[in-house]
């Protein structure tokens, strides 16, 4: 490992060996796939491997609220209430109405706003991982893009320079887009692309997981077979054979 650089592991089976033992620690990691490929179940994961490890976390829900973020996790075996009755773990959100507020909204003002959020949270349960899912609200509407990726840069450079967190952000994919983020400028703010998505190998579906970018990292671009286990999340297998 080069000097100075610092790792934060993941706890996810198979990942850390593949990213010399972890995240870089204190910077912006993003999680991109299309839709069902498992992005918020990676960033629990995180979350709760972390909690393990005595890092508490918070996670930011932007388009859901923390009620059905906690159900949904109890359903696939995660028992978040008790974390977050226990103090190593947050679960807001800054719904209903938070994109309309954003557009009414300076940039400086919006950021300012979610980031003072976030911080008093980091603050409450000593937080030492961040989770934002997903990076912007997905009813932004075509005419709003530069604005939200505005929004998106200022937000990404405000929380490493202010929070000093290790953060993964979700960005969703279009279905069928070889993009590598929704909005098209998350991939370059981030110091580490996680893509998550599915190849075909004959008749079978595989999941497949991709570290694209690891800085100061030597990553592979190789697809790699994960599979989902309630209780645990994603096990990276291998790497998917070709075919």
């Amino acid at each position: 490992m080069a000097k100075g650089i610092e790792r934060t592991p993941t706890g996810i089976p198979g990942l850390d060996d593949l990213i010399e033992g972890g995240v870089l620690k204190g910077r912006t990691h993003l999680i991109a796939g299309e839709t069902g490929t498992c992005k918020t179940i990676m960033c629990l994961q995180f979350l709760l491997n972390g909690i393990k490890m005595g890092e508490p976390g918070v996670y930011l829900a932007v388009d859901e609220d923390a009620e059905d973020v906690m159900s949904g996790a109890e359903h696939f075996g995660w028992n978040l209430r008790d974390e977050v009755k226990k103090g190593n773990l947050s679960i807001t959100n800054i719904i209903p109405g938070f994109a309309e507020k954003l557009r009414r909204k300076y940039i400086e003002a919006a950021v300012g706003s979610v980031v003072a959020g976030i911080k008093r949270e980091m603050k409450r349960t000593g937080a030492k991982r961040l989770v934002v899912d997903p990076i912007a609200p997905l009813v932004t509407k075509e005419e709003d893009m530069p604005f939200t990726r505005e929004y998106i840069r200022e937000l990404v450079l405000s929380i490493e320079r202010e929070l000093g967190c290790t953060t993964f952000i979700a960005s969703e994919v279009p279905t069928g887009s070889n993009a590598l983020s929704r909005f098209g400028v998350e991939e370059f703010l981030a110091s580490g692309v996680i893509t998550l998505g599915f190849a075909r190998r004959g008749n079978t579906l595989h999941r497949v997981l991709c570290v694209r970018k690891m800085r100061w990292t030597a990553v592979e671009p190789i697809l790699y077979k994960f599979r989902v286990e309630k209780g645990t999340g994603i096990v990276v297998e291998g790497p998917l054979p070709e075919g």
